[in-house]
Formats: C-alpha cells, sequence, structure tokens
C-alpha cells in the first residue's frame, strides 16, 4: 500500500484506512465491488472507478467525494452516454475493469436501442452491469433471455420465478385400464 493511504487496482486508486499505511492489504474484485482485505479481515468495500479516479467508499463524507465527469468524444459515445444513469454506471465499471474496444461495444449497444425499447436496453446495462458483462453481444443476450429471467438472489433468500399457468388434471381423471394408466 502506498504512503497516501490508498492502493492502485484496475488504474484505479482506492482508500484505506490510515492505520494500515505500509502494511500489505489483499484485493478482490467481487460482483460490483472491490473488496480490500488486511490479515484475513474485510476493511473496506469500493465500487468499482474509472481509470483516474479515487475511490473513498465510507472512509470520506459523502459530500466531499469527487468524481470525474464523463466526456464523450465520439457519436457513439454520445449516444451511449444518453441512455441515462444506467449507461453511467456501466460504462465506469467497464473503463475500471478495463474492457478493451469500449467504442465498439458502445456503438453496438446504442444499436440494440433500434430493435428493443429504451428501457429495454437500460435494464439490461444494468444487469451487465452488476454481473461485469461489458460486450455488446452479452447485452444482446440478456435482451434475448428476457424478462422472465429470474432476478439474482443472494444466498438463503427465495427464488421468485414468474413462470406461466399451466392446465392441471386431478389425480381422479386417470385410470386404470387393463393394469396401465390412461
Amino acid at each position: 500500500m502506498e504512503k497516501r493511504g490508498s492502493i492502485r487496482f484496475g488504474s484505479g486508486r482506492y482508500l484505506v484506512p490510515k492505520a494500515l499505511v505500509g502494511e500489505w492489504v489483499d484485493v478482490l474484485a467481487q460482483d460490483d465491488k472491490v473488496v480490500i482485505y488486511h490479515a484475513g479481515a474485510e476493511v473496506v468495500r469500493h465500487d468499482p472507478v474509472g481509470p483516474g479516479e479515487v475511490a473513498f467508499g465510507d472512509l470520506a463524507e459523502p459530500d466531499r467525494r469527487p468524481t470525474r465527469g464523463i466526456r464523450p468524444r465520439t457519436a457513439a459515445e454520445i449516444a451511449f452516454v444518453g441512455l441515462g444513469p444506467a449507461a453511467e454506471a456501466f460504462l465506469r465499471s467497464a473503463a475500471a475493469a478495463g474492457t478493451l474496444r469500449l467504442e465498439h461495444e458502445l456503438a453496438g449497444i446504442v444499436e440494440l436501442v433500434a430493435v428493443w425499447s429504451r428501457e429495454a436496453v437500460i435494464g439490461a446495462l444494468e444487469r451487465a452491469t452488476r454481473f461485469r458483462r461489458f460486450k455488446a453481444s452479452d447485452v444482446r443476450a440478456i435482451l434475448e433471455a428476457g424478462p422472465g429471467v429470474p432476478k439474482p438472489v443472494r444466498a438463503g433468500q427465495q427464488l421468485v420465478l414468474d413462470l406461466p399457468m399451466v392446465p392441471v388434471r386431478p389425480l381422479s381423471a386417470y385410470a386404470l385400464v387393463h393394469g396401465a394408466l390412461v
């Protein structure tokens, strides 16, 4: 860890408590978080940040957390960022993960809006961000899977499935004819 009280991971900086300056820490990317451990114990969790940004986590006051604004330059980037906060979160996470050819992927995702609704693409972006899937083909696969895909749940929670109703036949409707059910 550096003397500044932060570590570098994925070209971003992640703050750790000042008591750990000079100590060795372990870093693990889990789901949509960057988790820092010291001596096997979790110290702090951060949301992933883009290159050059700093993640303060719970170690700074919420109103003092600076973020570098997204500056779209190409037509594809401008169209993608126009999808709103879900697109911004996707873009930050993809950049933090070091996704290659991001410009090409963003253009492919923007093209999906013409086939699927804007709302469907935004929902797929949120799901893709959660599962760290940053390719246009991943977002397309999420859209093709449809809304019937179960929402992710934590271990121990009940899985809720929206399944279609099927006709039910009572047991009395079955008859035994010559030793076989009909």
